[in-house]
């Protein structure tokens, strides 16, 4: 569903089509969502899918893309951390990754909770002796010499093969293992090795596993239930108010609890409660890594057999949804219930806080301009020395936080000299010519338009700034962020007129942040720029030298004039240098 500016506002599905969109034109079916959605409504698209499998997960993807308004939204919806385990390479890494995706390899997460993440790494890595470096192989097998990890144990040193793969790889079974939460299987594992270590006369190497097996025996403590039951299940609860709801997930690994996360949800007037949980299955399951035998809820769900069967898709073997009423998982529900419960006492005012110097700034700074609510808002900042290495930064504040993802860098092309009003004319001329040209694309940088414009600047750049708004036939608001005689940001001028908001400083510790984000970035675009800059070699200029051929060619031969003096011999004994480089090397500098 769209309205009038072409903004997708709710994205759904429905067996019968033309049903389901008749309900929100019915006075009888309209309950507060629907009123207020219907009033907004000015077009439809539809997709046809062959299955409602195929349906549900195009509505997730589809909801996940353009975050319509009327959907439930996750808080701060980004992609959570996974722990990535490499197992279709040739001796296996662990690490953080943001991406998930289908290669074969084992992923175990999201992590909502950094602290967590960061505790379980390390864990992995100073209890297993296992690779962290990017090194291929077999091509870089007694390529380099063992690192420090090694020489710490931190490292079995596969690259210089001091560890078969066979035994590299229990290594890596039993840090799956820990992942999974099957501290029994790993426990035996290293209790086997330890007592042939032992009889053996290898007293150091048999110490290391018992210490291994007190750290993982300690990690085992925490882990409080226990079921006779083994299978994994994820136990799903939550608490909400007015406007949010948190949700609590205790994962449930081989009979024990490996851990927990909460997820914040927004937008919640609309919804009822059995779509807020259908909903939140839907968002969390369609990018989580995996999908648990068993799923129990606190109340049942209207498409509760769909789902399951989607989520069997996922799992490629059946999973279960169920509602316990009685007994241990009946206790695990209401565990987590209690607990989304304390989360959301806990949040709701850290909640006001923020949306109080977000969202409730905006709202005030947007009253005092006699604008609508400023939902988006982009500032612009020009750098340069004396008009070299000229440069611009735009970022993007949206409901009062910064959105990094769409923040943007300018090289000033055109202008010469230092001409901070001509440059940017020039920036803005080249962002919303890219928004005219991209506006009907789909995942376009520039595709969206801001409710208002901040400048680093006063008249001066307001002006300038107008003129080009007005050539493209484009009317949005700008306003010129000022300082006071001691640099500290003091209001806003719009309109010719300066407004002072020393006297809120809600809204004017927001305009200060936007001024000093859009400063640093500039800054720090800028900085980078002369240093690549100075960091220039002629080298540069050869066509068939690039980074990684410049930077071996200096560490070889140590200084340009050694290069310039080389023969096609002692160029070819560079790495990555062959012959038609050596050539060319060869002849720039002899021409």
């Amino acid at each position: 569903m769209y309205d009038k500016n072409d903004i997708v506002i709710y994205v759904g599905k429905a067996k019968n089509l033309k049903n389901r969109v008749g309900q929100y034109f019915q006075n009888s079916q309209k309950n507060i969502k629907t009123k207020a959605m219907v009033e907004k409504i000015v077009k439809f698209e539809y997709i046809v899918t062959n299955s409602e499998i195929e349906a549900l997960v195009l509505e997730n993807n589809l909801i996940k893309k353009y975050q319509p308004e009327y959907n439930i939204r996750l808080k701060d919806d980004k992609t959570y951390p996974y722990i990535k385990v490499t197992t279709n390479e040739l001796f296996p890494r662990v690490f953080v990754t943001r991406k998930y995706i289908n290669d074969g390899n084992k992923y175990f997460g999201p992590y909502t909770n950094g602290q967590v993440l960061k505790e379980n790494i390390e864990f992995i890595h100073n209890l297993f002796p296992i690779r962290t470096c990017r090194l291929k192989f077999p091509r870089d097998i007694k390529k380099y010499r063992p690192c420090l990890n090694y020489d710490i144990k931190k490292c079995s040193a596969p690259c210089n093969e001091k560890i078969n793969e066979e035994e590299y790889n229990k290594i890596i079974a039993n840090v799956l293992d820990f992942l999974n939460g099957k501290y029994d299987d790993i426990l035996k594992a290293l209790e086997k090795e330890m007592l042939y270590l032992s009889e053996n006369l290898q007293f150091e190497k048999a110490i290391e596993k018992r210490n291994q097996i007190e750290a993982i025996k300690n990690m085992a403590k925490s882990q409080v239930v226990e079921e006779n039951n083994t299978e994994d299940r994820d136990v799903l609860a939550f608490a909400k108010d007015e406007n949010q709801a948190i949700f609590e997930i205790f994962f449930i690994r081989s009979g024990k609890i490996v851990g927990r996360e909460h997820f914040l949800i927004e937008n919640i007037q609309y919804v009822a409660t059995y779509e807020l949980i259908e909903d939140f299955i839907k968002r969390f399951y369609g990018g989580t890594a995996f999908v648990p035998k068993e799923i129990l809820l606190e109340q049942d769900i209207e498409d509760k057999e769909l789902i399951e069967k989607w989520l069997s898709s996922v799992k490629g073997r059946k999973v279960s949804i169920l509602v316990p009423k009685k007994g241990d998982k009946q206790k695990l529900v209401a565990m987590a219930k209690q607990n989304a419960i304390i989360s959301l006492d806990k949040f709701s005012s850290r909640i006001k806080q923020e949306n109080e110097r977000t969202i409730g700034a905006i709202e005030k700074i947007s009253k005092s301009l006699d604008l609508p609510y400023l939902k988006r808002i982009e500032a612009y900042d020009i750098s340069n020395i004396q008009g070299a290495y000229a440069v611009a930064s735009m970022i993007v504040f949206e409901d009062g936080k910064p959105l990094r993802t769409d923040y943007r860098k300018f090289k000033i092309k055109y202008i010469k000299g230092p001409n901070d009003y001509a440059s940017m004319q020039e920036v803005l001329s080249r962002r919303f010519l890219r928004y005219i040209k991209e506006q009907k694309q789909d995942n376009a940088k520039f595709s969206k338009l801001p409710d208002t414009i901040f400048l680093d600047g006063g008249l001066g750049q307001i002006n300038a700034g107008l003129c080009i708004l007005d050539s493209l036939g484009l009317d949005i608001p700008i306003c010129g962020m000022v300082k006071d005689d001691k640099h500290k940001t003091r209001g806003l001028i719009y309109n010719g007129i300066e407004i002072n908001f020393e006297k809120d400083p809600t809204s004017l510790h927001l305009i200060t942040r936007i001024q000093d984000e859009v400063h640093r970035f500039a800054i720090e675009y800028h900085r980078k720029s002369v240093a690549k800059a100075l960091t220039k070699s002629v080298l540069d200029e050869i066509d068939t030298i690039g980074e990684k051929r410049k930077t071996a060619l200096l560490k070889y031969f140590g200084n340009l004039e050694n290069i310039k003096k080389a023969s096609i011999e002692e160029l070819l004994k560079v790495e990555g240098m062959n012959a038609k480089a050596c050539q060319s090397v060869y002849k720039f500098f002899r021409k």
